[in-house]
């Protein structure tokens, strides 16, 4: 007879979705949302996970979160894509 043991991965990560490519504009306007997050609140370290942005009015927040809960008009620019161009 042989026992298996069921070990939970200690490490285990939510599954993101894959990336969506995003209108340009839509970016630019998440990244100069979080430039200004930057310059209010320099002291501050926590990293957002990303904007959450309006597609059609292209006001947005930063989401602090893991899992955002979006409107049906918004779309969710991650951190990842926000720093792209930042630091090139």
């Amino acid at each position: 007879m042989v026992y298996t043991s069921r070990q939970r991965r200690k490490n285990y990560k939510e599954q993101i979705d894959p990336p969506v490519l995003l209108d340009p504009s839509l970016l630019r306007a998440a990244r100069q949302i979080y430039r200004t997050y930057c310059e209010v609140h320099p002291n501050l370290a926590q990293e957002p996970y990303g904007v959450a942005i309006d597609r059609y009015t292209h006001r947005g927040k930063l989401i602090f979160r893991s899992r955002p809960i979006l409107l049906p008009q918004e779309c969710f620019v991650p951190f990842s894509q926000l720093e792209a161009e930042i630091y090139q």
